[in-house]
Parts: structure tokens; sequence; C-alpha cells
């Protein structure tokens, strides 16, 4: 029975600003034939076969993705926070490029970058599963991928995001930022609290 399948993986890779001033982030968003914390295993032909239909919607600059994952198979354009625009190959790893945008949510997910916030990077997309020998599942050929969210808590293995920006070294500290006077002192003291042990 095919039914909704979330796979989420911590996002490491660059945050960067582009010359526009845009939010970039790369990094790893699925890795193939790997065991992911949900127990699941996307053999690497299917999930190629997704990667290049989906190509389609990053030419047509509508590979958006949500902030927090839905319970839905449609992306809800009001909730959009960041659009796919490259991915590709390196291994089994699917790396890809994302813009953040300035939607309500993309300002959200901007700040949390920003602030230094480990995020994942979620798959989200419609199949069936297989158990197979050692009691993990096997993703089956009916898989369709609708999206890549962003969450709180990944699935997949190595799947986080470390900030890093081009034109300011955010892990040096917010009160080297001469840009942002009381608001970055108030991010440091509020990430400080977050990351405090």
């Amino acid at each position: 029975m095919k039914g909704l399948l979330i796979e989420t993986k911590l996002f490491e890779g660059k945050v960067q600003e582009d010359e526009g001033g845009r939010t970039i982030v790369k990094g790893i968003l699925q890795r193939a034939g790997a065991e992911n914390q949900n127990g699941r295993i996307y053999p690497k032909p299917i999930l190629m076969r997704e990667a290049k239909k989906y190509e389609t919607l990053i030419k047509e600059r509508r590979a958006l993705g949500e902030l927090d994952h839905p319970d839905s198979s449609v992306v809800n354009l009001q909730n959009t926070s960041h659009n796919i625009t490259e991915m590709h190959f390196n291994g089994d790893d699917l790396i890809g490029t994302v813009e953040v945008l300035g939607t309500p949510s993309g300002n959200i997910l901007k700040e949390l970058f920003k602030s230094g916030i480990k995020l994942g990077i979620s798959s989200r997309g419609l199949g069936s599963v297989e158990s197979i020998n050692d009691g993990s599942q096997e993703v089956q050929n009916d898989f369709e991928l609708i999206a890549f969210d962003f969450v709180s808590n990944p699935s997949t293995h190595g799947a986080f995001l470390s900030p890093v920006n081009e034109s300011v070294d955010l892990s040096s500290g917010y009160e080297q930022r001469p840009d942002c006077g009381i608001w970055c002192k108030t991010e440091q003291l509020i990430h400080d609290i977050i990351t405090e042990k």
C-alpha cells in the first residue's frame, strides 16, 4: 500500500550569501543505499530516477519546500521557505543547492541559520516499503519524490547543516558583527542558552 514517506537527515553544508543578498545553502539532501533512522533504505536507481524527474521542477523554479513537515503530499505555498536550485549525485549522496526565500517561513529559516542552529533536511514522498532480511525496510519502485523540507529532527545520518557565511564568520560570535547591533547580541544570548550543556 502506497503511503506518505518522510525521511529526515542532518543537513551538513555551507550557508552563504550571493551577490543579490540571497541566502544560499548547499549540502546533502538524501543518501542512497544507507539505512536511515527510520529503518528505511532508498535504492540508488529509484533515488536517481526521482532526482531526474525532480529536475523539471528545478528548471521551472517550482522545487519548493516547507519549514517543518506537513502531513500532506501537497506543498502548501503559504508555508514555503526555500527552493531547490540544483542537485546532483556525488557517489551515493544526493547533493543540493537551496535558495532560502524571503517568505515568512523563509525568513525564520534564514534567522535559524544565522543563529547557528543545526537543522535537518527531510525528503517527502509517496510510496511503499518492503521488509528485508535484517529488519530494515526497502523503499519500492512506486516511490514518488514530492519535496525536501527543513526540520529540527533528522532521520538520515549526517544531514545537519553547519552555517558558514562567506562575508561574515558566524562561528566567531555575534559580538564581532557591527552590522546588526543589539539584535545580534540578543541572538547570541538565545543561542548560548539553547546550546548550553
